[in-house]
């Protein structure tokens, strides 16, 4: 049998976010891959973190020697590497917004993630939120309307298919659970909430929680 031809580092399923996005655009478009591990609160984090990974952080994408780091970099990387798939979209105009809205989250919304942090399997009761949260959360249902409203006809996703750009978004769709942030309060007209709902429903997403639900079974047990 032929040896599998990437590597991916990620972290701890129920809390790196950022490990979530490469690794659910590989499993969407059947890109196979080896799953290195690291546990990011086990005491050789640091040693296994900088063995695999130039940054010493996840996620990293090994092929045939050649290291890749950074969710959108590694994004890239394989949408070059594989032209033929879809990870972005064909028409010009709808890829160059995806692009856009793909770096927005990777460079922006810091209250969001520094209040909300992922943790995937759990359901929290909800909360009040700060305004840095809250004009986060505006943004994003800002994003998502006009994604699917202007380039989303051909399906459920934010450019119709599934893209990198949905890749980038989806650990938002699992922080937006797990703190039961109800859309409609920020001004959501049901257009995020249905897309939040759809990606939910992926089948990846569910092969993902389930090991999350493992990951934090086995620390409290």
């Amino acid at each position: 049998m032929a040896e599998t031809r990437y590597q991916l580092v990620i972290g701890n399923k129920n809390y790196s976010s950022w490990s979530l996005r490469p690794w659910l655009l590989m499993k969407r478009f059947c890109l196979a891959f080896d799953e290195i591990m690291v546990n990011l609160r086990g005491p050789s984090r640091h040693e296994e973190l900088v063995q695999n990974s130039p940054s010493g952080l996840v996620p990293a994408l090994r092929d045939e020697g050649l290291v890749i780091w950074d969710s959108l970099s590694i994004a890239e990387y394989l949408a070059e590497a594989h032209s033929e798939l879809p990870l972005w979209p064909e028409d010009h105009d709808a890829k160059a917004i995806a692009r856009s809205v793909s770096a927005e989250m990777h460079s922006r919304f810091f209250h969001l993630r520094n209040e909300m942090a992922m943790d995937f399997a759990r359901i929290r009761p909800a909360r009040d939120v700060s305004d840095g949260v809250a004009a986060d959360i505006r943004r994003v249902i800002e994003i998502w309307r006009l994604c699917r409203e202007k380039y989303g006809s051909g399906g459920e996703f934010l450019f119709g298919g599934f893209t990198i750009a949905d890749a980038m978004y989806a650990p938002v769709v699992s922080r937006f659970r797990t703190y039961d942030v109800k859309l409609s309060d920020y001004g959501d007209d049901g257009t995020a909430a249905q897309y939040a709902k759809d990606l939910f429903e992926m089948p990846e997403i569910g092969e993902w929680g389930a090991a999350s639900a493992k990951e934090i079974s086995h620390q409290e047990g």
